[in-house]
């Protein structure tokens, strides 16, 4: 019972996770994808492989996005991180 009730547990917390339930990102302003996919495709970059990207934002503050190459060569935007140019 002590290792069964852990692992129960563990169970129904996991449970509650999944990526499709995570909601989408939008891209912005200066987002590579913004206003659409580029019109050049990444054809040497093999599929999954991760892009990054940094830009400012209208007030100042940095951003980093990532993205996903798909298997169609568009960009799916995963991440963003919205942060001060210089953090304390």
């Amino acid at each position: 019972m002590k290792v069964l009730l852990p692992v129960l547990f563990a169970g129904i917390l996991l449970a509650g996770c999944s990526s499709a339930d995570s909601p989408t990102l939008d891209p912005i302003p200066g987002s590579i994808t913004y206003g659409g996919q580029p019109r050049t495709k990444l054809t040497k970059s093999p599929v999954g492989s991760a892009v990054h990207h940094q830009f400012y934002n209208g007030t100042g503050q940095r951003v980093e996005e990532t993205y996903i190459l798909q298997p169609d060569r568009s960009l799916k935007l995963v991440r963003r991180v919205v942060g001060p140019d210089f953090p304390d």
